[in-house]
């Protein structure tokens, strides 16, 4: 009897174990994603650590919105010819992340991360996962492609040292030039046997073009120039704090969200961040997250509250939502009785002046006598001549009335 206690009580809590594994939430295993070694992100960095600092900055943000990228590239096929801001103009306002938007300029790119969406995901996990340390392996690899030669400043990027760190800019922010290069040259010699790097071919219609100078690899291939607008990205990437930041000013594509430090107090404006604030990444777009529509998003920024803020109390905000309705019905109906007043006085305005002392308004609407025609009221007696109590009109009088009123028939 004791033996089949101790089996029945092993049942129940394997029973137990078993439910609560089958309920446990279904977020929970995508939100716990596994750290890459060096050697992973060297390889997933290596075709991409040469770019353009703003450019860059929105593939790592793109990569993080994976089904994003594949719509993008998707609507990028059925539009071929379209790039820079001709392409982002047209695509409108799906809903993608900007940073992917931003990517429907460089076609070609574009459909690369589409075509390698392992790697894609790979990278978006990472740069979730391991901010720094894949800013830190960015840099490491443009040390190792400058050691190399490979990597000089020329006629379309700037390559300066910023802070012990290396800054790859445009030449000229409205002309883009994305590049193409080999990891297994510009680097030297790959110092990873067991874990090759991540490489592309060139794509169509691209060739490689001579050194400008001495010293400097042919290993880089150069496409079509890609022109977009002054303010096009609104990522940057921050070498000192090993973050990438975005941009609070908005523009044709992009609009910033608000980032307040307190929480919001209701009837007053809130007034956003104006210095360039650390990316944030929108979980609910990830993996079939609910996502609210493109025109609300548009018409209303979201709210991002600071770390270390209070949360809200959905509780108190319907109160305050209720108050503020309350509020808004009480204006409407001060609206509306003040309008009825000002109707009123204008109804009074335009009635027809009533005779006073046997005078009118010289200026009032014409009457029309008993033969028909129309006369204007005449001004009343002057002060020579006696004041005469009744109308002020008297050629239409009968004579007997007249006499007996002192007057006379002209």
């Amino acid at each position: 009897m004791k033996t089949l206690s101790h089996r029945s009580f092993g049942a129940v809590l394997a029973l137990f174990a078993c439910a609560l594994i089958a309920f446990a939430p279904v977020g929970a295993s995508a939100q716990q994603q596994r750290a890459y070694s060096q050697a992973e992100l060297d390889r997933l960095l290596a075709p991409i650590a040469l770019y353009p600092d703003n450019l860059l900055s929105q593939i790592l943000m793109a990569a993080t919105y994976p089904e994003d990228v594949v719509e993008a590239a998707r609507w990028s096929r059925a539009h071929p010819g379209l790039q820079g801001d001709d392409a982002v103009r047209q695509v409108g306002y799906p809903d993608w992340d900007p940073s992917v938007r931003s990517l429907v300029a460089f076609p070609h790119l574009l459909i690369r991360m589409d075509d390698e969406f392992a790697w894609t995901r790979q990278l978006g996990d990472a740069f979730l996962v391991q901010e720094q340390q894949v800013m830190d392996t960015i840099q490491h690899l443009r040390r190792r492609a400058y050691a190399a030669g490979s990597l000089r400043p020329d006629d379309r990027l700037r390559v300066y040292e910023d802070r012990n760190a290396i800054a790859i800019e445009l030449a000229d922010p409205r002309v883009v030039y994305v590049p193409y290069y080999d990891p297994w040259v510009v680097y030297g010699s790959w110092w990873w046997p067991a874990y090759p790097p991540v490489t592309w071919a060139p794509w169509p219609g691209w060739v490689a073009r001579p050194a400008p100078r001495p010293g400097v690899s042919v290993s880089f291939w150069w496409g079509p120039a890609v022109r977009v607008s002054t303010g096009f990205f609104f990522g940057a990437p921050d070498w000192h704090d090993r973050h990438v930041r975005v941009s609070p000013t908005p523009n044709y594509y992009y609009r910033p969200p608000v980032v307040v430090t307190r929480p919001p107090v209701y009837g007053r404006a809130v007034v956003p961040e104006r210095e360039p604030q650390r990316w944030q990444h929108d979980s609910r777009r990830r993996h079939g997250g609910v996502v609210r529509p493109a025109e609300v998003q548009r018409a209303q920024p979201s709210i991002r509250m600071a770390p270390g803020a209070p949360a809200r109390d959905p509780r108190q905000e319907r109160r305050y939502e209720r108050r503020d309705d309350r509020r808004d019905d009480r204006q409407n109906q001060r609206r509306g009785e003040r309008s009825d007043v000002r109707d009123g006085d204008r109804r009074a305005d335009q009635r027809t002046p009533v005779p006073v002392n046997g005078r009118t308004d010289s200026h009032a609407t014409p009457r029309v006598n008993n033969r028909g025609d129309a006369r204007a009221n005449p001004p009343g007696p002057t002060s020579s001549e006696p004041r005469v109590a009744g109308p002020a009109v008297s050629g239409d009088r009968d004579p007997e009335e007249l006499r007996r009123m002192g007057g006379s028939r002209p």
